[in-house]
């Protein structure tokens, strides 16, 4: 685990038990529209599945957080995900990053993408994701550019948009 003021990171590489697959689930729901809505807590347990890097933030042993990223070659299905294996031969795609409400801006996203970065520091990877420009997530949107995110690209679809990013 890696330690940050209160927070700490904790690797999950394997689909984690139900209780905590139930809590990550409702921590997604209760956070879209800024992260995509999952039908059933199956949907999160395959994106697990497929998934190459995820980690936990913690609270004193409270799951708080969590993040799910993807390397190229996945079989994963997202017309996001879609877009960087089209223009990326390596790479890291963060799919979902999700942070409790009441723990926003305590450095929780920080965290967690400091330590990404080391990691895709180690293969020379770049770290790629997606926003939502319609509707709007404007925390995000600067937090990534704080954190030298460059927009590559957009994504337009029937109920929302995105700004794709990259950070090399």
């Amino acid at each position: 685990m890696i330690q940050g003021s209160n927070l700490e990171l904790a690797l999950f590489s394997d689909v984690p038990e139900q209780d905590t697959l139930e809590t990550l689930y409702n921590l997604n729901q209760e956070n879209t529209p800024e992260v995509g809505s999952l039908s059933s807590v199956n949907e999160l347990r395959s994106l697990i599945q497929l998934s190459a890097l995820n980690f936990f933030v913690l609270n004193e042993e409270e799951i708080i957080g969590f993040i799910i990223c993807f390397r190229e070659g996945s079989e994963y299905h997202s017309p996001n995900y879609k877009f960087f294996s089209d223009c990326e031969d390596k790479f890291l795609y963060i799919d979902r990053v999700v942070i409790k409400k009441e723990y926003r801006r305590m450095g929780a996203g920080t965290l967690l993408y400091k330590h990404l970065s080391k990691v895709a520091n180690l293969e020379n990877l770049p770290i790629c994701c997606e926003v939502n420009t319609n509707p709007i997530n404007q925390i995000s949107l600067n937090f990534h550019s704080k954190n030298k995110y460059i927009k590559v690209g957009q994504g337009y679809f029937d109920d929302h948009s995105v700004a794709y990013l990259k950070r090399k």
